[in-house]
Parts: C-alpha cells; structure tokens; sequence
C-alpha cells in the first residue's frame, strides 16, 4: 500500500511538473534560447581564439626558418674558415630550431583540425539557433490566435460584434442627420422667395438673375460684328 501512495504521489508530482512547464512553455524556451545563445557566442570567441593562436604559430614557424636559413649560411661560412669549433655550435642551434620547427608544423596541422571541426560545429549550432528563434516567433503568434480562439464566446470576438453593432448604430444616426438636413433645407427653398425667384430664372422663366455663359457669348460676338 506504501509503495501505491509513493506511485501516486510521483504520478501526481509528474502531472503538476508538466502543467507548469506547458503553462510557462514559451517563457521557457524564450530563456532557453538565450542561453543556447551565449554558449554559441563562447564557442565562436573560442573559434577565434584558437585562429589567432594558429595565426601566433604559423608566425613562429616562419622565424624558425628563417634563423635556420641564416644560422646554415653562416656555419657554412665557418667551415670555409675551418672554423669546426664554431661550425659545430651553429649546427647544434640549426638542429634545435629544426626541432622546434618540426613541433610547430605538427600544431598547425592539429590546429587546423580542431578549427576546422570547431567551425563545422558553430556553424551547425547557429542554423539550429535559428531555427529556434523562427520557432519562437512562430510559437508567440500562434498562442496569441489561441487566446483570442478561447475568448472568442466571451470577450474576443463578442466585442468585435458590439463594436460593428455601435458602428452600425453610427451610420444610423449620421444618415438620419443628412436626411433631415436635405429635407429641412427642401422647406427652406419652398417658402423663401428669392430661392422660387431663382429656381424659376433658371427655368428659363423670365429673364435671367444675372449673366450667363450664353449671354456673354452673345455680347461678344456683337462686339466682334460692330468692330467689323
């Protein structure tokens, strides 16, 4: 019976654990990221430092063979002279930096492994850190839709209707305004005298309240025949 209530109580623990990690998910993996980014932020100075120690022993290697190239020509030198003594000692230091040389090709050559394979990793790592935050943003969006899904019967889509509704109503009312203002100022042109005089003039009803497009014309083509 013990060994039942630990189960359940471990079930029950388990279930709480998911809950909250489903309930916090994208704070969650908005932390994540941030962390997965720093670490490939390490990794890439990490890449760089190693560069710019490769860069340090290529360096190395040359001045190795450059003291060589002139320790020979000098030992050389010594030998004409007869000089075994001396020509000896430069030997010693020709062999010495051989050494060092041979050691410093090996680096490189390990260098270049460890960069090469380091690069492939950042590079691996940065495409799945994109990929992650497009799967992020994606993840925000989509929990948004669901809230407003999960609103919709109460505060969500509800509202977008009383609002349509209001707007609705709004249309009304300013559409009654501009109907009674047009009908109000039908009266008013109906009982004003100068507004029948002037719906009459423009009739054709007697003669005109002031000039016309037809009545300048005809003034200027009797001044163009008396000027003839």
């Amino acid at each position: 019976m013990f060994k039942q209530i630990l189960t359940l109580l471990r079930g029950q623990a388990f279930e709480v654990e998911q809950q909250f990690l489903d309930k916090n998910a994208i704070p969650l993996l908005a932390q994540q990221i941030r962390d997965a980014s720093a670490a490939v932020q390490s990794a890439r100075r990490a890449v760089a430092v190693a560069v710019a120690q490769n860069e340090q022993e290529v360096l190395q290697h040359k001045a190795a063979l450059g003291r060589i190239a002139d320790l020979e020509t000098r030992v050389v030198a010594a030998l004409n002279k007869g000089d075994e003594r001396l020509a000896r000692e430069g030997a010693d230091a020709i062999s010495w930096l051989e050494a060092e040389a041979a050691a410093s090709e090996k680096a490189q050559a390990r260098f270049h492994t460890s960069i090469d394979r380091m690069k492939s990793t950042v590079r691996a790592a940065e495409a799945r850190l994109r990929e992650l935050h497009r799967g992020e943003r994606i993840a925000r969006a989509t929990e948004q839709t669901q809230k407003l899904d999960r609103s919709a019967p109460t505060s969500g889509l509800s509202t977008i209707v009383e609002a349509e509704e209001t707007l609705l109503r709004l249309r009304s009312r300013q559409q009654d305004i501009d109907t009674t203002a047009d009908a109000l100022r039908e009266m008013d042109a109906g009982t004003d005298p100068s507004a029948i005089v002037e719906k009459l003039a423009r009739a054709g009803c007697g003669a005109p309240l002031g000039p016309d497009a037809d009545s300048v014309l005809a003034r200027l083509r009797a001044r163009m025949n008396h000027a003839a």
